[in-house]
């Protein structure tokens, strides 16, 4: 079992990772307008999470369980 603890802390470490590099990219999109981000090139990061949000929208009632449960479970693990 405590091989299965470290997995759940390396994985939590790397979303929580995923999560700050996305809101950086986020945030330097909208300083730096529709100029190039410098380590994302022409990757429009705010179109990319609209577009999934959207998509989420789109699907009705499911979108928005498929939303709570995600949200549950980001939550639950701090």
């Amino acid at each position: 079992m405590d091989i299965l603890a470290t997995i759940r802390k390396w994985a939590a470490g790397l979303a929580e990772t995923a999560v700050s590099l996305m809101a950086l990219a986020i945030a330097l999109q909208i300083l730096m307008g529709s100029a190039n981000v410098p380590f994302l090139g022409s990757t429009d990061v705010i179109g990319n999470v609209s577009s999934i949000l959207a998509t989420l929208g789109g699907d009705g009632l499911i979108g928005l369980v498929a939303l709570w449960v995600l949200y549950s479970i980001w939550k639950s693990r701090k």
